[in-house]
């Protein structure tokens, strides 16, 4: 069988200046919040949330310290959990916080972002939860769909071993940590799902729905889109054959239905909120 792909194994740092590295990693955090501060910041988005420009900045600010303390701080959990590394982790302080070097749980982010965001709701009471999410999720899949390719770009997060007629499939760069066997580019698959998920939130947003509906839809979304891509990701453990990443995603599912069953019998609509 003749496969298509060879890794191309790209330098995970993208821009060397002396002594500061820049890594791709960080790019793709950095343009997916200009995407969503641009999104918000749009005239409409700062009519409907009630917000000026310097709020929406200082909403950011809540949401990066929580995609940073909640992703590593899960990441970590889970590797110490998986791996028992404790002791890596103890004889080299400084990897407990080495977000640059990529290792990021997307479900501790989401959490604890939820958190950050219910502290800022705190200073703004006119502004509601709903609103804010819908607005707030509508470009968040391509800050996500770009770190999938940097999970790529850093030889992380490959998928289970190939079965022979996987041509698209690919031997990793370093075979030390992955073996010299085809594998799935799982990745790849979930970079597709969520540059999908990006074109569904913004069909449903154009059609202006109930408020909250544009949130939970992609919530949802999110939920099923990880579930599908974990079927081939190489899992970090398992229980009755639920990959780690399927636990915490199919709740979501659920969760998600739940609350568009909520939105569409509130069926609050709002265009404007009070300025803040």
């Amino acid at each position: 069988m003749n496969h298509w792909f060879t890794y191309p194994n790209i330098d995970p740092i993208a821009i060397h200046l002396w002594r500061i590295n820049i890594h791709w990693y960080g790019i793709s955090y950095l343009v997916g919040f200009v995407a969503v501060y641009l999104w918000m910041s749009r005239p409409a988005g700062m009519r409907r949330l009630g917000l000026t420009r310097d709020q929406i900045q200082d909403f950011l600010v809540y949401a990066l310290v929580g995609v940073l303390v909640g992703g590593r701080l899960f990441f970590v959990i889970n590797d110490i959990i998986s791996k028992h590394n404790l002791s890596s982790y103890l004889s080299n302080p400084i990897s407990f916080i080495a977000v640059w070097n990529g290792g990021m749980a997307f479900h501790g982010a989401m959490i604890v972002t939820i958190l950050a965001t219910i502290l800022f709701l705190r200073k703004h009471p006119g502004l509601s939860f709903s609103v804010l999410g819908d607005e707030m999720v509508v470009l968040l899949p391509v800050g996500i769909t770009l770190t999938r390719f940097v999970n790529f770009i850093n030889d992380e997060l490959w998928g289970d071993v190939c079965k022979p007629d996987r041509p698209w499939c690919m031997i990793p760069g370093s075979t030390a940590d992955w073996g010299p066997l085809y594998r799935h580019p799982s990745q790849l698959y979930e970079a597709i799902l969520d540059a999908l998920t990006l074109l569904i939130v913004l069909f449903i947003y154009k059609r202006r729905p109930p408020d909250g509906v544009v949130a939970w839809s992609w919530f949802t979304l999110y939920g099923i889109t990880r579930s599908i891509a974990e079927i081939w990701r190489q899992a970090d453990f398992s229980w009755h054959g639920i990959t780690g990443g399927q636990l915490y995603a199919l709740p979501m599912i659920a969760i998600g239905v739940i609350m568009l069953y909520v939105c569409y019998r509130r069926g609050v609509h709002t265009d404007a909120s009070p300025a803040a």
